[in-house]
């Protein structure tokens, strides 16, 4: 895409590797609400409905994660990988995700209103509604996801990329929105059109919208023929 003189180029999200330490295989019964836990490695966890609010995973890794309903609210995942993670529900609002991986993954409504996202890449995974209003996100990659919904409304987001996801439906409203490349999405429908300054779109997909630019600025888009005035035959006679 060619950018007009003057503006800014477009970054990308910065990811780099994640190298875990040895990791210790661990029960996840020992999970507890509040507690911290290292370098360990927990592989088919059921964590359906357990209280693990503000717990913190650190150099961790999940391989196969049942997590329906499971209070994750506040909770701290650093430098942490999470594979084939599957919730109906995922509570998870003010949460932090740093230097995180997310792959795999089968979830329905992901509640991250209010978190602090950095560093993050989600692939490979089918999200129905991902509620990160409010949330503050920085380096944060989606590649090869479907995501139903995607709910940014008032968020900040910096350096965020989208790359070979179906997005059905993004909303933006009132969103602050930095280096966001939304170019490698299928993008269905954009609510809150004003607020995509800052983001970069492909010609073809700034086409797809141009209904909804115009009428947010209040045009009329019409291919009827212009309306006909009154005939002025028999004028003068």
């Amino acid at each position: 895409m060619v950018m007009a003189p003057g503006r800014r180029k477009l970054t990308a999200p910065l990811i780099e590797d994640l190298h875990l330490p040895d990791l210790t295989d661990a029960d996840p019964v020992t999970i507890r609400a509040g507690g911290h836990h290292e370098a360990q490695r927990y592989t088919d966890a059921d964590l359906s409905e357990r209280e693990l609010a503000d717990t913190v995973f650190t150099e961790c890794a999940f391989d196969g994660v049942t997590a329906g309903d499971a209070d994750l609210r506040g909770a701290r995942f650093l430098e942490t990988s999470v594979a084939r993670l599957t919730a109906p529900v995922l509570r998870a609002s003010r949460s932090t995700w740093r230097d995180a991986r997310l792959a795999g993954s089968r979830l329905g409504a992901v509640e991250l209103d209010g978190a602090d996202l950095r560093s993050v890449a989600i692939t490979g995974s089918k999200l129905t509604y991902v509620n990160l209003r409010t949330a503050s996100l920085r380096d944060v990659a989606f590649t090869d996801c479907v995501i139903d919904e995607l709910d940014l409304t008032q968020a900040e987001a910096d350096r965020v990329a989208l790359d070979g996801c179906t997005v059905g439906t993004l909303l933006i409203d009132h969103a602050r929105l930095r280096h966001v490349d939304l170019r490698g999405a299928e993008l269905r429908t954009i609510s809150g059109v004003d607020a995509l300054r800052g983001a970069v779109l492909s010609s073809a997909q700034a086409a797809d919208l141009a209904e909804a630019f115009a009428a947010h600025l209040g045009i009329t888009v019409s291919d009827e023929p212009a309306p006909r005035g009154p005939s002025r035959s028999g004028r003068g006679r």
